[in-house]
């Protein structure tokens, strides 16, 4: 669906020529307000589905203490350094897509790695913490690290794919904290009015359909704007894959065999393939919703900056679908049970699990 979009929007921008003009005529924090709805329905009902009460549980158990860590280690040190270094690496001659691809590196993902995680059998209410720090997380760090990596390491000297603090800052605030704030009002109030299982089984799944319908609407207002751009131009739009592939394939192999192996020396208090599944899909997914909405208020939509952002998904999709189905054969082919000694047992049975 998302190729789909990809090729009706360049259609459209190639033979409808007053496109731009159309969706630019309102205007808000430098985006038309179609494309900036269409963004704000993206992010919505993903952050109506955290589950923000779990968050306290991680003052009960070390052990979650320590899955935090290793997960924000990953997450927001060793991921965005990865990005960036394979940004570099393959498109030193392309700073604009260049940068693109790094935004998508900032984001941290908060949607789709509840749905890999589940797909791949992960622990769900690990996942729901997790989620939950990384959404935290990004208010507070993206537009820092934005600064950072873009302006201070990524710059080279080349002032003009340079952001401002003040704009990041802002879109932040607008296409994160907006729907944060939407979401969830959205999820107590639906719960309160009802219950944790109508909310969870029946009100989110419909509900997440509209974050399916922004998403593609983006896309093909997005590649609308880029299509004669891109037409003339597949040569960079098809380099963007390859930092954006290599990222995902880094990035999960590495978490997956750190918690293996962690498992290998504790093999009874660390969690074993569920806890290797969350890590794994959490380190090796991005919010692209957010890049995407970044990187259209800051460079504007029709900028590469955009459109670097917005191959994004059509990129993780299939690479972290593939990535599923090869966390459930190394659950089969890897040793992820043995027998524990008297003091491995003894951590175990003190462990609690967590309950939801």
């Amino acid at each position: 669906m998302i190729l789909f979009s990809m090729v009706i929007g360049v259609i459209i921008g190639n033979f409808a020529h007053n496109v731009q003009q159309t969706f630019n005529t309102v205007r808000f924090h430098g985006v038309s307000v179609p494309i900036s709805v269409g963004l704000l329905a993206m992010m919505w009902p993903i952050l109506t589905k955290v589950q923000y009460e779990t968050l306290p549980s991680i003052v009960f158990s070390r052990r979650l203490l320590a899955h935090v860590l290793i997960s924000v280690g990953l997450n927001w040190i060793v991921g965005p350094l990865v990005m960036l270094g394979v940004a570099w690496a393959s498109l030193p001659d392309l700073p604009t897509y260049r940068v693109g691809v790094i935004m998508v590196g900032l984001a941290r993902c908060i949607a789709m790695v509840m749905i890999w995680n589940e797909l791949a059998g992960g622990d769900a209410n690990y996942c729901a913490i997790l989620v939950v720090i990384n959404s935290i997380l990004q208010i507070i760090l993206y537009s820092p690290y934005a600064i950072l990596f873009i302006n201070v390491i990524g710059g080279q000297g080349q002032p003009s794919i340079h952001v401002s603090y003040g704009n990041v800052a802002i879109a932040v605030l607008i296409y994160l904290g907006i729907p944060l704030a939407a979401g969830v009002a959205t999820r107590y109030v639906v719960w309160m009015l009802t219950s944790k299982d109508f909310l969870e089984r029946k009100f989110a799944p419909v509900f997440g359909l509209l974050s399916l319908i922004g998403l593609l609407y983006t896309i093909i207002v997005l590649f609308a704007y880029q299509g004669h751009h891109i037409v003339h131009n597949l040569g960079p739009v098809f380099r963007v894959f390859v930092p954006l592939i290599l990222y995902f394939l880094i990035m999960w192999t590495l978490a997956f065999c750190m918690i293996y192996q962690i498992h290998q020396r504790r093999p009874c208090g660390f969690g074993g393939y569920q806890m290797a599944v969350v890590h794994s899909f959490t380190a090796g997914s991005n919010n692209f919703e957010l890049a995407i909405a970044i990187a259209i208020s800051v460079y504007g939509v029709g900028s590469d900056q955009a459109l670097a952002a917005t191959i994004g998904p059509l990129v993780e999709v299939p690479v972290l679908l593939s990535l599923t189905w090869v966390a459930l054969y190394l659950e089969r082919k890897l040793s992820w049970r043995r027998l524990c000694d008297n003091d491995e047992l003894s951590a175990c049975e003190g462990d609690e699990k967590i309950k939801v």
